[in-house]
This record gives structure tokens, C-alpha cells and sequence, in this order.
């Protein structure tokens, strides 16, 4: 990487460890509300609407793409295993366009009910993590060249692999361990599934790995799973207490990641 590119990266290193900018981005999804055609808005409704708006989001209308999004996130791990920074841009490319439909799909719906509507705080935020993606596609940051991982790091892969596979009835919200959920169910366009396992992929290489990419992947990931585990455990245990054991890999994942982000003060220094 040229000197330029590691100015760049160091800049946003430091902006992004800014309580200011922290608090922002935590932010988001509580200052912005949802936007609705057919309003207005009831604040009293707002998180049914919130949970209305995800049910119906248009990553339903995807059903026939979802193998398509399992089967190159595989490929694509199988990459770096084997090529290493070959296919590193590769991945992270693959991976600023999975914020972009996870952006879009799950946080936009339209309906009779509301007409189009849109949870406009995730939308900006996971745009946000697309946008350092995809910086990381031109800075090349992340080296995932060959190396002996110490074994103790490894902890975070059956997290990964639980997330990937997301053993999961839809229709029921009951535990479902079907082999073909591996290479055809939703999990592949879904934020809380993938973040997962584009973070354990960052946390086994640490800490070469692009830092305020880490950084701002594993706020979002610890803010949306901590909304989603009050849902799914305090707000309708009944239904979706087995949907918030599946967030659990994320948060703690995402709180892991966010501590090592702040382990490192700039590019090369561990």
C-alpha cells in the first residue's frame, strides 16, 4: 500500500475513534424515523411500524436469488483460504455490495398498508459500512496472505458457521437444522447473519486487516443485534426466543471486534 493510502487510512482511524462520531452512528436509527408514504408517523407506533416494515421488507421478493447469495460467500471464504490477497479486493467488494442489498432489502417494504417505507436510520448506517467496503477495495488494507493463526482465535469460526447457516423455520421461528439451509435460505442477503461472518474473517486475521473498516462494522453489528436480542427475548420471547439465540454470535462478535479495534493505533502497529 502507497503512502497515500496509508494517510488516508490513518485519518479515518482516528476520526472513527471519536466519541462524537461513536455517538452519530449509534445514533442513527434513534434520531431518524422511519419514513412512511402513507402517514403521518404516531411516535406511540413507531416500533410496531419498525417491526412492520422489517417483516415485510423486499428481501421476501428475493426467495429465488437466496442460493445465489450463499453459494458465493463460499467461494468467496474458499478464496482466501487458498489465494489469499488474490481475492482480497474481491471480497471486500462482495462485501460493500452485500450492505447495499442488505441496506435495501431488509429496510424497505411496500405495502397496502403504508405504501413505501423505509427504516431510514439502518438504511444510512448500513451505507455507511458499504461505503468503508469499498474504500478498502482501493486502499487494500487487508492482508489475508498465509499465515499460523493461533489456535484460541478459532472461537469465532462455529459462531460463523451457526450465523451462515441460520438453522432457522421462518414459518414456525423454531430451531431447524435442514443441511440445504447451508446453500439456500435467507441468510446470505441478511445483515445480522452475514456481519457475522465478515467479522470473524477480520477477527482471524488481526490485526492486518483495515481498522476503522473493523471498527464501524462491529459498532453497527453491536448496536442492531443489541435492538434485535430486546426484541427477540424481552419483547416476544414466545415467538422468537430461538431467533435471538441466532443474534447472539453477532453481538458477541461485534463487541469482540470492537475491542480489537481499539487495540491497534494505526496501520502496521499492533
Amino acid at each position: 500500500m502507497d503512502q497515500k493510502n496509508i494517510t488516508r487510512v490513518e485519518r479515518l482511524e482516528l476520526v472513527t475513534r471519536r466519541w462524537w462520531f461513536l455517538l452519530i452512528f449509534i445514533l442513527l436509527g434513534i434520531i431518524i424515523p422511519p419514513i412512511v408514504a402513507k402517514g403521518p408517523i404516531d411516535p406511540s407506533e413507531m416500533s410496531q411500524i419498525i417491526t412492520y416494515i422489517l417483516a415485510n421488507a423486499l428481501i421476501n421478493q428475493w426467495a429465488p436469488f437466496y442460493p445465489l447469495f450463499k453459494v458465493i460467500p463460499i467461494i468467496l471464504v474458499v478464496g482466501l483460504i487458498l489465494l489469499g490477497n488474490r481475492v482480497s479486493r474481491l471480497f471486500s467488494l462482495y462485501v460493500g455490495i452485500s450492505y447495499v442489498l442488505f441496506a435495501f432489502l431488509q429496510n424497505i417494504a411496500i405495502t397496502d398498508k403504508y405504501g413505501f417505507s423505509m427504516i431510514t436510520g439502518n438504511v444510512i448506517a448500513m451505507l455507511v459500512v458499504a461505503v468503508f467496503w469499498f474504500g478498502e477495495v482501493f486502499f487494500g488494507e487487508n492482508d489475508f496472505s498465509p499465515r499460523k493463526i493461533p489456535a484460541i482465535r478459532y472461537w469465532v469460526v462455529p459462531l460463523a458457521f451457526l450465523s451462515f447457516w441460520f438453522p432457522i423455520n421462518l414459518t414456525s421461528m423454531r430451531p431447524d437444522f435442514n443441511p440445504a439451509y447451508l446453500v439456500n435460505n435467507s441468510s446470505g442477503l441478511t445483515f445480522c447473519m452475514m456481519t457475522t461472518v465478515y467479522l470473524a474473517i477480520l477477527a482471524l486475521y488481526y490485526p492486518t486487516v483495515n481498522i476503522p473498516t473493523l471498527r464501524v462494522t462491529s459498532l453497527l453489528g453491536i448496536v442492531i443485534g443489541f435492538w434485535n436480542l430486546v426484541t427477540d427475548f424481552l419483547v416476544q420471547p414466545d415467538l422468537l426466543w430461538w431467533m435471538g439465540v441466532l443474534h447472539i454470535p453477532l453481538v458477541i462478535i461485534s463487541i469482540y471486534t470492537f475491542i480489537l479495534s481499539f487495540r491497534k493505533t494505526g496501520p502496521g502497529k499492533p
